[in-house]
């Protein structure tokens, strides 16, 4: 029998609390199509009582054909001596007509006394109350338990009998919320246990911040203990430190604990889902992010190289096709032969190096970087390293000088002039053109020289430019790493420079950007 875990993500109303994010409701749309794609069993998508943006939400929200999962309204109980009847924010909730309500609700004897104001009877009325409304409107109804594990600590017994209200008005999951993040896994599993044994007939779930950096291992931990749901975010998104990642709590239930968690049990589409919510949310995703990051099975090391070559399982835990994610291997001044081999077949140029050519590459890499380069991110330039490697190459041009001037002049325009002199398939050319910057007049210099004889190149643009100071203790006089991202508008390619001048480095990596595309035309 498989044993089963619903998941709520609240990406959109938790995630959104986060410092830095604001979602348009188009975003939000895009981000419900994405999560229900991926086979989470709740998409919880706001509080329409608290502002326009979610009661439009979830008006168009509603249109959405959903294969797998419920839209879910946010809301709280009623409020102190008013009759749910007559709360707005529970009125807005019906309204926004949607299949599941999450009501939370204090566990927290404090909570109830000091900040609501009122007495420890009347918090149990209101959950009472409100939980009994809506289910008798036919919602389903999660009772998230606000501040539980404090308020356990606190008063245990107060905090069940929050439980047992919400239950004994139909509640159909009782969450326990770690809503300051404070909690340490071995609090959580003891007081989940200590629940569940007190409400042996109630469905317990887990809902975690990670204000002490485990809010993955809490839940892992909670399910252990008896939870059958658990709530998180996409790529740990909310207020503060984050909620519980689901990106990685998701696959560890699947592959680590034999839960299944998703509709399908398809984790397939798991990067892609992380990736393309980071996107809408404006947001570098972490390279570092356990099972989707760019870097989760990433490996620099030439001794791990050398053995995922034997078994790709060597050093992997486990497969990244698993997760829609792929192994990548690192070409650095750590790599050996190993990496060198791994390399040309994922990037299957369709060239085979000897094992003389593979040692000299290694070397080549080795040498570059310790003059300050890094291939890591600039694959365009390791690739050519690999293609100057071969028998019989010739440069489709060679760079003999350039000048560049910089004039600031009494009208206080900065005027940038290159002059470039090449040798251009035999022909020498000398150029010179304006620019808004340097790099910008040399470029436009080159192109001067390069499109006459390679008007293929026409389409080729330069998407981005990153400076890194490597000896930032050197100020001024620092060594710069230049990278220079281009795009022929089908492929995309990355080529680093470095130097202690700074157009000296940027010219490097554009001399790299320009010859790249013309080897691969010239190979294809």
């Amino acid at each position: 029998m498989v044993r089963r875990v619903s998941v709520l993500d609240t990406t959109l109303r938790d995630g959104a609390q986060m410092e830095g994010i604001s979602f348009s409701v188009d975003d939000k749309l895009r981000i419900v199509s994405k999560l229900d794609e991926l086979g989470v069993a709740y998409i919880e998508g706001g509080w329409p009582g608290s502002n326009s943006k979610d009661a439009e939400f979830f008006a168009r929200a509603r249109q959405i054909p959903l294969r797998h999962a419920r839209l879910a309204t946010f809301s709280s109980t009623r409020r102190v001596g008013a009759a749910v009847e007559q709360d707005a924010s529970i009125q807005a909730l019906l309204q926004a007509d949607v299949p599941v309500a999450v009501i939370v609700g204090k566990s927290s004897a404090m909570h109830v006394t000091e900040v609501l104001g009122t007495t420890l009877a009347e918090n149990l009325a209101m959950i009472h109350d409100t939980v009994a409304y809506l289910k008798a409107r036919g919602l389903e109804v999660l009772f998230d338990a606000e501040h539980y594990f404090d308020g356990y600590t606190l008063d245990a017994d107060y905090a069940v009998a929050t439980l047992e209200a919400a239950h004994a008005a139909g509640a159909d999951l009782l969450v326990l919320c770690d809503t300051n993040g404070g909690t340490l896994p071995s609090g959580i599993q003891r007081i989940v246990a200590a629940t569940d044994m007190r409400l042996p007939d109630a469905r317990l779930g887990i809902h975690t911040h990670n204000d002490t950096g485990v809010a993955v291992a809490n839940t892992l931990v909670a399910v252990e203990a008896g939870c059958v749901h658990v709530q998180g975010t996409m790529n740990g998104y909310g207020e503060r430190c984050g909620n519980a990642d689901l990106s990685a709590v998701i696959p560890n239930l699947q592959l680590k604990m034999g839960y299944q968690a998703l509709a399908n049990g398809d984790l397939s589409i798991l990067t892609e889902a992380s990736r393309a919510i980071s996107e809408i949310a404006n947001l570098r995703p972490s390279g570092q992010a356990p099972y989707v990051g760019d870097s989760a099975f990433a490996h620099k090391a030439g001794l791990h190289a050398s053995a995922l070559l034997k078994n790709g399982a060597s050093y992997q835990h486990i497969d990244p096709a698993q997760v829609g994610n792929r192994m990548r291997v690192l070409v650095s001044e750590l790599a050996g032969r190993g990496n060198i081999i791994h390399k040309l077949a994922e990037m299957d140029l369709g060239m085979a190096l000897s094992p003389e050519q593979t040692r000299m590459v290694a070397e080549r890499v080795k040498q570059r970087e310790s003059q300050g380069y890094q291939f890591e991110g600039a694959e365009g330039s390791f690739e050519l390293i690999i293609r100057r490697s071969q028998p019989g190459y010739k440069p489709p041009f060679e760079v003999l000088d350039f000048i560049v001037l910089v004039e600031k002049r009494s009208d206080n325009d900065i005027l940038a002039e290159a002059t470039v002199k090449a040798r251009v398939n035999g022909r020498m050319m000398h150029t010179a053109a304006e620019g808004d910057g340097p790099v910008n007049a040399l470029d436009t210099a080159m192109r001067k020289a390069l499109l006459p004889i390679y008007p293929e190149l026409e389409p080729v643009q330069l998407t981005d430019y990153k400076v890194r100071i490597i000896d930032p203790r050197s100020a001024t006089a620092a060594l710069t790493r230049v990278l220079i991202d281009a795009s022929d508008g089908q492929e995309s390619w990355t080529t680093v420079g470095c130097s202690v001048n700074i157009i000296e480095a940027s010219f490097h990596a554009l001399i790299d950007s320009l010859e790249l595309p013309l080897l691969r035309r010239a190979s294809a």
